[in-house]
């Protein structure tokens, strides 16, 4: 056994962005929501809609309890949540651009799984661009989420 090194304690070898491949999915583990979730989102975003908190508001509206702030979904397809930037490593120079939609309504005790997968990898001259489609399902399989993220990565030289 070689000597430990903190260098080489990696939890996956390390792959540059030529060795990436369109199609690639790097899922992140399944989480469950909960009031808690969604105490600690409000207080972060100091998002004080009633959709998000207010039980009675929420049923009057027809909604069986409150809703997940799109905001707070979008955060569970972070990359740093899955192995993406294990792989990636010192390579990842920034998260550059993220859009999404909305699709279905989160409510407490949903059960989310996020996923990206490499939809896109554009080569330049000293770096790339890997786009990813970011996805969310719920426990009854359906998405909830839709969207891309960006990433630029140095190239290897």
């Amino acid at each position: 056994m070689n000597e430990f090194t903190p260098e080489n304690h990696r939890v996956l070898p390390l792959r540059g962005f030529e060795e990436l491949r369109v199609g690639e999915v790097f899922k992140s583990p399944s989480r469950t929501i909960g009031d808690a979730n969604f105490a600690a989102f409000q207080t972060v975003s100091l998002d004080n809609h009633p959709i998000h908190y207010d039980l009675e508001y929420c049923k009057k509206l027809g909604h069986p309890a409150p809703l997940a702030h799109g905001l707070q979904v979008l955060g569970f397809t972070a990359a740093g949540a899955g192995l993406f930037p294990h792989v990636i490593g010192e390579s990842l120079i920034g998260f550059i651009e993220v859009s999404a939609k909305f699709l279905k309504a989160v409510y407490p005790g949903d059960t989310l799984y996020p996923a990206l997968e490499i939809t896109e990898l554009a080569p330049q001259r000293t770096t790339g661009i890997v786009a990813m489609r970011a996805t969310v399902h719920n426990q009854k399989s359906q998405l909830v989420l839709d969207g891309v993220h960006k990433y630029l990565l140095k190239l290897k030289r």
